[in-house]
């Protein structure tokens, strides 16, 4: 290798003809070998490697699996040598070869040296600036990702909580309910009830629970007022518990005037609160269910959002994350945002990475609910589109700015106050779209109608 081969690389302009022979000499040329590493995540940066031709990927450890997040392919791009200025710092991922072609390695002591020597200000500029970057990268995310998981934590305690808080009240008026059921149970046998009365009152009973409609409030509360004056006038003890019950239940008159002709005297009570009792207690059990399915539904909704127990790279349905994200911010989503969907059947399942994924649906869910201030409709709709699907996130609000449009996908730019927002820009969303699933990106914005549009290819390249 000569001072020629870097000549035509923008990497080295403005260095001599000398300088350049200087760096070669601290270094050597390294071949490159379609799926050879070159150097590995984690190891120490010794080594500062600078593309002379062919290409290389990035590969880091993600999960389980390998996972690309950069390509070197054009001449000058480098990677590694930060021991330079930290001598701490580690390769970020791995360099595995692509295509044949070579590289420039020059130790990161011998680039120190010759920094010191050419830049000598450069080099405590570059301390400098490598230093606070670094301290204010790591706070700035740390405190995003806390500020991010307590947001997403807050909504899911509150949405497990509602069903959770219904499933133990309605525990504890089971063991109410039971109580009734077993203490009129006794006080029915102590009249002589006989088999087939105890069958006739079954009979009513199911009548209850299979073919009586529920009235509506106005209707029910008119009737709980004729049950109690009914049952009083019969003197049936807790008459203003069981006449709610069955009236609930959608019991009339009619219904109450066969139970009497059933049972005559003291036999009355115990067999309307007996039917009182397990009409109480279908409600309540179906009350536990419905609030445990609930529960269930939300612990799933958060292993798909979180991609638990799964390979980052799956085939997978993309109406799953949608749906899992719009439940992990369930919080947001409720008063005055109406959600529509526009899912379409024939809709292919994609090669992706599902956890990123979410966190782009997140972000674009996220956004448009803040445009809105939390009234108006959100949209969101799936569809196929030859070898792509389609994916949109609508939003009724105000719209984006022209200036805002312009920087919308900007590494750093926001319009959000610090503390909003999900700590996930657009930049960022970009980058898990583009490059690691190879699709695009794009947003049409009118007052009133803002467009977010995701393409993804079926399969990954």
């Amino acid at each position: 290798m000569d001072p020629s081969d870097l000549r035509e690389i923008d990497l080295f302009t403005g260095l001599s003809d000398e300088q350049l022979a200087e760096l070669i000499e601290a270094g050597d040329e390294v071949p490159v070998k379609p799926a050879i590493n070159l150097f590995e995540e984690g190891e120490p940066a010794d080594y500062w490697w600078v593309l002379i031709d062919g290409s290389l990927q990035l590969v880091r450890h993600v999960g389980r699996e390998d996972s690309v997040v950069g390509t070197m392919d054009v001449p000058g791009r480098w990677a590694g040598g930060f021991r330079a200025w930290d001598p701490a710092s580690v390769y970020l991922a791995t360099g595995r070869g692509r295509t044949p072609g070579r590289v420039l390695r020059v130790p990161a002591t011998a680039l120190r040296e010759l920094f010191g020597k050419w830049f000598p200000f450069g080099v405590h500029f570059i301390e400098g600036l490598y230093g606070t970057a670094r301290r204010i990268e790591s706070t700035v995310r740390q405190r995003e990702a806390l500020a991010t998981l307590g947001t997403l934590s807050a909504g899911l305690a509150h949405e497990i909580n509602n069903p959770a808080a219904a499933a133990s009240r309605a525990v504890d008026a089971l063991e109410d309910a039971s109580g009734s059921l077993l203490a009129s149970v006794g006080r029915l046998t102590r009249t002589g009830i006989t088999p087939v009365q105890f069958a006739d009152l079954e009979a009513l009973r199911r009548e209850i629970t299979t073919t009586t409609a529920v009235p509506d409030a106005i209707t029910l509360a008119d009737q709980e007022d004729l049950l109690i004056d009914w049952l009083s006038e019969r003197q049936v003890e807790r008459d203003w518990l069981i006449g709610p019950t069955l009236a609930a239940a959608g019991v009339d008159l009619d219904w109450c005037g066969r139970a009497e002709a059933l049972f005559e005297g003291p036999a009355l009570d115990p067999a309307l609160e007996w039917v009182a009792a397990t009409v109480s207690m279908e409600r309540l059990l179906a009350e536990v269910r419905e609030s445990t399915r609930r529960v269930s539904e939300l612990v799933a909704a958060v292993k798909s959002y979180s991609q638990m127990d799964r390979g980052s790279r799956q085939t997978i349905d993309v109406v799953e994350g949608l749906e899992s994200t719009l439940v992990m911010l369930g919080h947001k989503l409720r008063g005055g945002v109406e959600i529509v969907r526009e899912y379409s059947d024939d809709v292919p399942r994609i090669d992706a990475y599902p956890g990123e994924l979410n966190q782009v649906w997140t972000n674009l869910i996220d956004n448009a609910v803040d445009a809105m201030d939390g009234v108006g409709t959100l949209r969101v709709a799936t569809r196929a589109e030859g070898a792509e699907v389609s994916v949109e996130i609508g939003d009724t609000g105000p719209g984006l700015a022209p200036s805002v449009s312009k920087r919308a996908f900007e590494a750093f730019y926001t319009t959000k106050d610090v503390g909003k927002g999900t700590g996930l820009g657009l930049d960022i969303a970009r980058r898990i779209v583009v490059e690691r699933h190879g699709g695009t990106i794009d947003f049409e914005s009118v007052p009133g109608n803002t467009v977010f549009r995701v393409r993804l290819p079926l399969v990954q390249s």
